[in-house]
Order: C-alpha cells, then sequence, then structure tokens
C-alpha cells in the first residue's frame, strides 16, 4: 500500500484528510514542520500533503527544504490551504509543489488529485529505474551509482559509520574477448555481475556496473577486515565459476578488487576515495590479478595470497 504523509498542524483537518484517504493509502500525520521533514527524510513515502499555514516553520519554508535534501527532492507535494491569492499558489508551485487543494476541501476533489499524483510518481519511479538499470546485467548503471553513492556518503558521515568503497574488473578481458567473440563477453560480464551481486544484498550494499567490464560497490558499517574478507568471498565466488578463459592467460575467468575503508568525514568527499580504490585495483593487477588488495582505516595495505 502507497505511504503518504499529511503534515498539519490543526488535527481536525489532518484527521478530515485521514478518513478520506485511509481506505487507499497508509497516512502518517505530523503535526509540526519538523517533524515532517524528519519523517520524510527517514521513511519513504509515495506523496505528502502539506499546510502551508503552520506556526513556526510554514509550508513554503518546509517545502523549500524538502527540494534542497536529495532523499525528498523526488517525493511530489501537494499544498493545503486556504489562502486564495493566486500569487501564494504561484509561489508554492515555483518552489517545487505539483498541486494545490483549497480548503474547505471536497473528499472528492481530495481523492482524485491524489491518485493522479501517486500514479505519476509510480510512472516517474519506474522511468527512472529503467534509466539507472544496466540493461546486460540488470544492476544498477553508472548513473544510479553517482546518484545513490552521494546520498549514503552523507548518511555514514552523519552516522560515523565505516564506510568500503572497491573497484572490481575482468582480468585480461581484451584477451577474452578476441578468443571468444563479444557475445561470449557479454555473457561473462553478466555472470559476473550476477554472482558478485548475490554477495551484496543487504539493505547498506550497493553495486553498479561502472563501465565495459568494470563494477564498482559499496558497503557501510563494515570494518576494514569484515569488508576484505567478504570480497575475498567473491573473487573466490567469480573464480569458482570455472568460465573458461584464453589457456595463455588464465585457466578461468577470474577478477581483481582494489578496495578502502574509511570513517567519513562531512568535509571528506567520495570521489577522492574512489580514486584509492582505483589505484588498490592497479596494484591487484600489478602483483598478479586475480586478488583483493585493500587500504584499511589506517590507509595500511591488506594483500590477499
Amino acid at each position: 500500500m502507497e505511504k503518504i504523509l499529511i503534515i498539519d498542524d490543526s488535527p481536525l483537518q489532518a484527521a478530515q484528510l485521514q478518513a478520506i484517504l485511509k481506505g487507499s493509502y497508509d497516512i502518517t500525520i505530523s503535526q509540526t514542520a519538523e517533524d515532517g521533514l524528519r519523517r520524510a527524510s527517514t521513511e519513504t513515502f509515495s506523496l505528502i500533503l502539506l499546510d502551508v499555514v503552520m506556526p513556526g516553520m510554514d509550508g513554503f519554508t518546509l517545502l523549500k527544504k524538502l527540494q534542497e535534501e536529495i532523499i525528498t527532492q523526488s517525493i511530489p507535494v501537494i499544498l493545503i490551504t486556504s489562502l486564495s491569492d493566486i500569487e501564494d499558489e504561484q509561489y508554492g508551485l515555483t518552489l517545487g509543489a505539483v498541486d494545490y487543494i483549497t480548503k474547505p476541501f471536497s473528499p472528492l476533489i481530495v481523492e482524485a488529485r491524489v491518485n493522479t499524483h501517486i500514479k505519476l510518481y509510480n510512472y516517474r519511479k519506474q522511468v527512472e529505474l529503467q534509466s539507472r538499470t544496466d540493461q546486460l546485467t540488470g544492476i544498477a548503471n553508472r548513473r544510479q551509482h553517482d546518484h545513490y553513492s552521494v546520498v549514503k556518503w552523507s548518511e555514514a558521515a552523519r552516522l560515523q559509520v565505516p564506510f568500503s568503497v572497491c573497484m572490481f574488473d575482468i582480468d585480461h578481458f581484451k584477451v577474452f574477448n578476441d578468443t571468444f567473440g563479444h557475445p561470449a563477453g557479454d555473457r561473462a560480464i553478466a555472470a559476473v555481475a550476477k554472482t558478485a551481486s548475490s554477495y551484496l544484498q543487504r539493505t547498506t550494499d550497493f553495486m553498479a556496473r561502472y563501465g565495459g567490464e568494470e563494477f564498482v560497490a559499496f558497503l557501510m558499517g563494515d570494518r576494514s577486515d569484515q569488508a576484505f574478507a567478504h570480497l575475498k568471498k567473491i573473487r573466490q565466488a567469480i573464480e569458482d565459476l570455472h568460465i573458461p578463459h584464453n589457456p595463455s592467460v588464465s585457466k578461468w575467468v577470474t577478477v581483481s578488487i582494489g578496495g578502502v575503508t574509511v570513517v567519513p568525514r562531512s568535509d571528506s568527499s567520495y570521489a577522492s576515495y574512489l580514486k584509492i580504490a582505483d589505484t588498490m585495483l592497479y596494484d591487484a593487477k600489478k602483483f598478479g590479478r586475480n586478488r583483493v588488495v585493500w587500504a584499511d582505516e589506517k590507509a595500511k595495505q591488506l594483500l590477499e595470497k
């Protein structure tokens, strides 16, 4: 059931809206703008109904804050107001509201507008999902990585938990393609993605195809030794697929992996640590491929084999 957040300081008005919508939607009510912002940032909603006139932070100010946050800016907001001034309506739409419902409101109008914007939101989510999914492997693509990494890096910095980022690619992939052809290369990429992603199923894990035969993944909450051990399992699982390679370079298709673990600071950047992971990947190649090389929280290098 779709979730809707009602932010309204009037218990009576919030209860009226809930009564109209509760048969079709899961309704949450916040009676202050501050609580509404907190809930919108930590829970998942398909629509927000926001009263314009509230004590303290008003609806327009809250709408600005919702639009500024990456996590909340995609949630559609319908403003609830008794204001009849067209300038107020124009201002709200300019700030990012998708619609207005004026008080006193008609249940039929509320239902119709809510249903319309829920459908539009779900359609947009489906289009965005397709645009952020790699068609060959079914995992996230680089565009999704670029968006999601910012969100999760900020979250790790706020919570002060370890964040591990790694890069890996298929060893001697050009030789593989030259030997077996590009269709076989596509199948190998898809098999590697399927196997690796099966080990990265927690809500704090993420994996994307970064380009060609190269992948990027990150994990939240694991110490460097835990992340290092987990990626070694992934490397071994890919070797255990026993996809034949050109015997002049390797018996089986394998991957090299480089990674780094850090507790992010508010003034640090994800991009700088992605570069460190890429350097660790380069070292894994230099040390013989089919291995994991990791930088721990103290910048000490952990080596497999």
